[in-house]
């Protein structure tokens, strides 16, 4: 898994690393948006489309437009959620967050430049019309307001108040879970795949999508902000599976989910990659 990673993150990166390089007059707008887009990070939505995309018997190179797609969504939704009016963080990745190195407005503006400039991207895949078409139409799914964005608004919203169980699932379906949702659906699009592989690419998204949200709660109370690059205890005012289930719970519970994700994948021929991948999302501690 650890090589398979490696050349995929290396795909990525170099693929990001040519966009918005051009000397440009909005040449501060560029460089924001560039700050948070090559701040690393574990690339786990690309590497699920390239992987899916293998997986469904397709060249995973191909789906490169794709997987950088996402990862200026998913990089603009974070640039935003630093924000003073959201989150408030002064460190992302272990670096100063966009809003602090460039002002709130830059900040704002690269996080609009990158959503747009998502699909755009994803349209320079070499993949039948059809693909794009199917691409596109995932992406703003998951990205907007039935989506991520969706997510968001419920997670402010329910800020100080006591929420129900199903409430707390729905934010993270929705928030964590949308765009790794997307991540999978999109190799599948790109290779063309199956209906049943695109069910089976749905169901391992939502297993591993929630064990991600039940360990980035966990981490908030238990893990190290060194490692994580980010304070912790940053969850104090919202509904957290930790506040819903307890440590304990949550533990059994990642442990259960990840099960569910690993058996989706019976769909598959060729598996390996996206088991270890889920053990290695379960048991991260950062």
């Amino acid at each position: 898994m650890k090589e398979r990673m490696k050349e995929y993150c290396a795909a990525v990166e170099e693929y990001l690393n040519g966009c918005f390089a051009e000397p440009a007059p909005q040449q501060t707008l560029l460089d924001s948006m560039r700050y948070s887009l090559l701040a690393g990070g574990k690339r786990i939505r690309p590497v699920l489309v390239l992987e899916f995309c293998r997986v469904c018997g397709g060249d995973w190179k191909k789906a490169l437009p794709f997987a950088a797609a996402l990862e200026m969504i998913h990089t603009y939704s974070l640039i935003h959620d630093d924000l003073p009016c959201m989150d408030n963080d002064d460190y992302r990745r272990g670096r100063l967050t966009n809003h602090k190195v460039y002002g709130e407005a830059c900040a704002v503006l690269a996080g609009d430049g990158l959503l747009t400039a998502a699909f755009g991207t994803a349209l320079k895949a070499e993949l039948p019309a059809q693909a794009l078409v199917d691409a596109v139409r995932v992406l703003s799914a998951c990205a907007g307001e039935d989506g991520m964005v969706g997510g968001q608004i419920l997670d402010l919203e329910g800020e100080q108040k006591i929420l129900a169980a199903g409430q707390i699932h729905l934010i993270h379906k929705l928030k964590t879970g949308a765009l790794i949702l997307a991540g999978c659906q999109l190799g599948v699009i790109a290779a063309g795949g199956t209906a049943e592989q695109l069910e089976a690419a749905r169901r391992y998204a939502s297993g591993i999508g929630l064990a991600f949200q039940l360990r980035d709660d966990i981490l908030d109370v238990t893990g190290d902000a060194a490692k994580l690059g980010k304070k912790t205890g940053m969850d104090v005012n919202k509904n957290t599976f930790i506040k819903l289930y307890g440590l304990d719970r949550c533990e059994e519970m990642v442990k259960e989910e990840t099960d569910a994700a690993v058996a989706a994948l019976s769909a598959f021929a060729d598996s390996a990659f996206l088991t270890e991948l889920a053990a290695f999302l379960a048991g991260r501690d950062y």
